[in-house]
């Protein structure tokens, strides 16, 4: 992407976690014809392979700039993402329909938005992707499109730019409503290149080799599955 070209589109913070949902989301917002300014964090997490997925996927699209922003959640703890509380395996549909699972990382999306927001306000843009969503996922509450709308009033209340009527914060998250085999069959028509992905929760600390039995893997082998295709990453033989 030439510096010519970025600078006739509007600007938009897109956040990059190296899964499958934010490559897909990163898609969009460039099909939507945005300049992405791709935003990722090294927060402690035990699956620090998507750090990798993250970079992998910054060189296949090009965004106009890739950020890695880093500090320790696991100061915190509270999470089987942050701590040593054993990643849950082998659950169940209906399973992980209920409840809130210890893969949940105490107020990480509201963490990232903030990040997200603040370089908004610098690049001087209005807009914000993120990956959440509210169908195939395992009952974040912060992944629900209430939490975002209110993430959104309260966004544009935090900033100089937006009390100075220079801003007008929009927090864009379209797959919110998908399943994941919608979101895989509209990342599969932007041609992402999902081999360059990681989701899982438990990778192997010495492959990098997914799981293929924590939720994150579940849910995204049955979307594949739905699409009548294979999923193009390495999983741990079992």
């Amino acid at each position: 992407m030439t510096d010519s070209s970025v600078s006739q589109k509007p600007k938009a913070v897109v956040l990059l976690s190296g899964g499958l949902d934010s490559a897909t989301t990163l898609a969009m917002a460039r099909q939507e014809g945005f300049a992405p300014y791709a935003l990722t964090f090294r927060y402690g997490q035990r699956h620090a392979v998507e750090i990798d997925a993250a970079h992998k996927i910054a060189r296949a699209f090009s965004p106009a700039a890739h950020v890695v922003v880093d500090f320790d959640l696991r100061t915190f703890g509270g999470s089987a993402l942050t701590s040593t509380i054993d990643v849950p395996k082998g659950r169940s549909d209906q399973e992980m329909a209920q409840g809130i699972p210890v893969t949940y990382v105490p107020a990480r999306n509201t963490i990232f938005l903030s990040f997200a927001l603040a370089w908004a306000e610098v690049l001087e843009a209005n807009d914000i992707f993120a990956g959440m969503n509210a169908i195939d996922y395992s009952g974040y509450p912060d992944c629900r499109p209430e939490y975002i709308e209110a993430f959104e009033r309260m966004a544009n209340l935090a900033t100089r730019a937006a009390v100075e009527g220079k801003q007008r914060i929009r927090i864009h998250t379209p797959l919110i409503n998908l399943s994941k085999a919608q979101i895989i069959r509209r990342g599969l028509e932007l041609r992402v290149d999902y081999s360059l992905t990681n989701s899982c929760y438990d990778p192997d600390p010495h492959t990098g080799e997914a799981c293929g039995a924590c939720d994150a893997c579940q849910l995204r082998l049955k979307g594949f599955a739905e699409n009548g295709i294979a999923d193009p990453i390495a999983y741990v033989k079992r």
